[in-house]
């Protein structure tokens, strides 16, 4: 299964904007994109690209395809790393916190540009998996 890729694009700059929001106005915002990738994960369905489907002026066939599979792994890191980030801020630990919501504006921000972080990490341990069950003659 596929996802349009300016729906992946819309969802890695809400994971931007959102992320930025919640370090400079209040880390509360945080719960935002946190709150939609738990629903994601439990659901493998992202409300926010669910929702935006319908505001694609051509057929979602129509435009380059991103793998839903990839998208879930991505979300599953992003989503780890907003609730640290939340869970730090709510210890008293925003130097952490920052680390934590900064790793997700960096990845989603790098993604935007072109290149897909998340991707190279699920290659390798894709890779590493295979390597380990790999039997040698």
């Amino acid at each position: 299964m596929t996802i349009p890729k300016p729906l992946v694009q819309l969802n890695q700059a809400f994971l931007v904007t959102t992320a930025l929001a919640g370090l400079i106005i209040h880390p509360s915002i945080l719960l935002v994109p946190f709150g939609i990738g738990v629903i994601t994960l439990l659901t493998k369905k992202n409300p926010l690209i669910a929702n935006s489907r319908r505001f694609l002026p051509k057929p979602p066939s129509a435009y380059a395809q991103e793998d839903r599979d990839q998208q879930l792994f991505n979300q599953w890191i992003a989503t780890v790393c907003l609730g640290l980030a939340l869970a730090f801020f709510a210890l008293g630990m925003p130097s952490l916190a920052t680390v934590f919501a900064a790793m997700v504006i960096i990845a989603a921000g790098v993604a935007l540009m072109g290149y897909c972080i998340g991707c190279s990490v699920r290659y390798q341990l894709l890779m590493w998996k295979h390597r380990r069950t790999k039997t040698d003659f």
